[in-house]
């Protein structure tokens, strides 16, 4: 009897680098990127793909990989994908493309991760004004569990997902991101009060024809250097989707995309076995290598029927996600709060982004307690599946933010108790992340009050 399952319509060799893959991949949305595959829509396919640096960091011993990485590299993206219905007849510009994960994991052979935090001068974090050193801690997987040698006495069960999943920009919707996104890069910083507390990266990510792969339109040629230069990096989530990172989008989630080039152009990446609300390490889910087994809908004209643009254009839309049935149990959780007061006490007016940092560093100054390093714990929140909610924003003048964490995740009862804290030789936690000096001269920030 003949085997069957869904076609294979994106392969990934591990032994090969990104840029040398049979299929090749891209790390850029533009509508000129021509498709690599195509799909009827109806049909279960798979999509494999590489982790989002490509195998540049690697599972050796080591932080030097995330300090020196190249971040105009990522994310490498499997796609674009051409979608088209049973007469076909491909997705229209208008159309919504639902988009549903069937299955998904890491490659067979290729089960471990790693979560990291980037040098400050070379990416950051959410913390990055604390945490200002390249780290990286490694994790294997034990079917659906997770462990690290470098952040031991945790073991947990991931709520693996892909962190990029969207279509293709049309040429007009991809002026608009470069031109709003130029405009905060070089006026940002004297109007936008906020990056003088969150210090971090860049205001945007800007087009650079440095590192830029464009699937099959090979660099040297006219149309290379003219599509490398308008073609938006994969960093932030936009109209089309791309890089939201949304844990909860695992086996059986549904996404429903705006269509705006013939086709759809569907790409996907950024592979996470588990990630926390926030991804606050910033190279901060638990990175892998893996695999979608999808299946699309074209739903004609639902751009209209069911988005409503906010913003001038009709292309200012928004996916809808559908979160799958399948996720992690737990019951017991600890929840830490945050408001919009910074280390040095000034007020912020209902600034949630101030809020979540200061729960956020509330988390890793408990749970240090508890025999770890702040580095430790950084990383810990940034991939365990923890969740962040906004839960005050219109109480001026705090945004209240909280982050609550899994309990049963720790092999000690970290709840406070009508004691101290426990001390011995099982909760001294040697083995720690593995780290790089930081050799930069940006200010670093300190809580006064805050444990060390």
């Amino acid at each position: 009897m003949a085997l069957s399952g869904p076609r294979l319509v994106v392969a990934i060799d591990l032994k090969k680098k990104a840029w040398e893959q049979k299929t090749p991949l891209h790390n850029r949305w533009h509508p000129d990127i021509p498709p690599v595959a195509e799909v009827t829509a109806g049909e279960v396919f798979r999509v494999e793909m590489v982790d989002f640096s490509g195998g540049a960091i690697t599972n050796n011993l080591t932080a030097h990989d995330v300090k020196h990485l190249d971040p105009l590299t990522v994310h490498y993206l499997s796609g674009p994908i051409r979608i088209v219905d049973d007469d076909g007849i491909p997705a229209k510009p208008g159309d919504l493309l639902a988009v549903e994960i069937c299955n998904l994991g890491p490659l067979p052979g290729d089960e471990w991760g790693f979560t990291a935090t980037f040098d400050r001068e070379n990416g950051g974090g959410f913390l990055t004004d604390h945490f200002p050193c390249a780290t990286k801690a490694i994790w294997y997987f034990e079917g659906i569990y997770a462990h690290s040698p470098q952040i031991p006495g945790v073991r947990f069960p991931g709520l693996t997902h892909p962190g990029i999943i969207g279509t293709a920009p049309s040429m007009e919707l991809l002026n608009i991101w470069n031109e709003r996104e130029r405009d905060i890069e070089e006026n940002g910083v004297k109007s936008f009060k906020l990056s003088e507390v969150l210090h971090t990266r860049p205001l945007a990510n800007l087009p650079s024809t440095k590192s830029c792969l464009l699937g099959k339109i090979e660099k040297g040629c006219s149309e290379w250097e003219r599509i490398a230069k308008e073609a938006a990096r994969t960093i932030p989530g936009r109209e089309n989707g791309g890089n939201c990172d949304i844990k909860n989008l695992s086996r059986g989630a549904k996404v429903y995309l705006p269509v705006f080039v013939e086709g759809a152009n569907l790409s996907t990446g950024d592979m996470h076995f588990s990630q926390g609300d926030g991804e606050v390490s910033f190279c901060g889910a638990i990175e892998m290598s893996g695999f979608l087994e999808l299946k699309c809908e074209i739903i004609r004209d639902g751009m209209k029927e069911y988005l409503t643009p906010m913003g001038p254009s009709p292309l200012h839309v928004n996916p809808i996600f559908e979160i799958g049935p399948v996720e992690p149990r737990f019951s017991e959780w600890l929840v830490f709060e945050g408001i919009s007061v910074d280390e040095s006490g000034r007020q912020h007016y209902l600034d949630a982004s101030v809020a979540y940092k200061r729960a956020v560093l509330n988390a890793i100054d408990y749970i240090s307690k508890f025999g770890y390093s702040k580095q430790q714990v950084y990383l810990l929140l940034s991939c365990i599946p923890c969740e962040g909610r906004i839960s005050g924003i219109v109480d001026a003048p705090n945004a209240v933010a909280t982050l609550a964490i899994p309990t049963a995740i720790f092999d000690q009862d970290i709840r406070p108790k009508n004691n101290k804290v426990p001390v011995g030789p099982r909760l001294v936690r040697k083995p720690d992340v593995f780290k790089c000096t930081y050799d930069g001269n940006l200010p670093i920030t300190k809580n006064p009050s805050a444990t060390s």
